[in-house]
């Protein structure tokens, strides 16, 4: 599909790279936007990759729209999807009770056991589509099809951070505590977000992720070095 570039107000423009949210189009999002960061176009100021568009925001009184319009599309037909692959990371996850409350009624809804449903969520392999709606919150793909769930009706006031969630076909993993709308199966005591590491983002777009069931106890001790600073977990490999 050629690039379909839209205004977004008056200091943005939007890349439209595909009409369905897959792996193939989010691959091409992920190298259009690296090849924008290389490009280093002046009056360029952010550049945000999503699912299947890339939002680009400039500064109009140090480019146009236009000529930004005709950089964008020059850049899209000379960019090569790169076959690489993000990293690797297993994310130890409490399942059920108080953190995972969500976890029996979706459990029953869809004829299966909590047993089965930890054990077909932490089945698979998950790809972080992107980051977004709060700092470090990743949205997965990945998620298998027999436990898409819409949803809730009415959004909770405070989930807490590390929150392991369904939202209709993606999966989640909260970083921050807040309000959502999304069923929630387990907590994960790893720190998505952090200030006072030099990343504070632990998942990047690209990123694949599986999910390992731990007990209560075990979460307890992971969060209380994650408290401390220490990196629980590292990426697995990386291409």
């Amino acid at each position: 599909m050629v690039p379909v570039i839209l205004p977004c107000a008056d200091s943005a423009l939007v890349l439209q790279l595909g009409d369905r949210i897959d792996s193939e189009v989010n691959a091409r999002v992920l190298s259009l936007a690296a090849a924008l960061e290389a490009a280093a176009i002046p009056g360029v100021v952010e550049i945000v990759p999503s699912y299947r568009s890339i939002l680009v925001r400039y500064d109009p009184e140090i480019i146009r729209g236009r000529e930004l319009e005709g950089r964008l599309a020059e850049l899209s037909r000379d960019c090569e999807v790169t076959g690489a692959q993000g990293r690797s990371w297993t994310i130890p996850v409490v399942y059920g009770g108080e953190v995972g409350q969500d976890l029996e009624e979706v459990a029953a809804m869809k004829g299966l056991s909590p047993e089965e449903l930890v054990s077909l969520h932490a089945g698979g392999e998950y790809r972080v589509f992107m980051i977004g709606f709060a700092p470090g919150f990743a949205y997965l793909g990945g998620l298998p099809e027999i436990l898409h769930t819409p949803r809730l009706p009415k959004p909770r006031q405070y989930v807490p951070a590390g929150s392991i969630g369904i939202g209709g076909q993606q999966g989640s993993v909260n970083s921050v505590g807040g309000p959502s709308g999304w069923r929630f199966i387990g907590w994960t005591p790893i720190r998505m977000f952090d200030p006072a590491r030099a990343v504070p983002f632990l998942l990047q777009a690209g990123d694949r992720v599986r999910f390992t069931p731990i007990d209560s106890a075990t979460g307890e001790r992971l969060a209380a070095r994650a408290a401390a600073g220490e990196a629980v977990i590292e990426p697995e490999e990386a291409a």
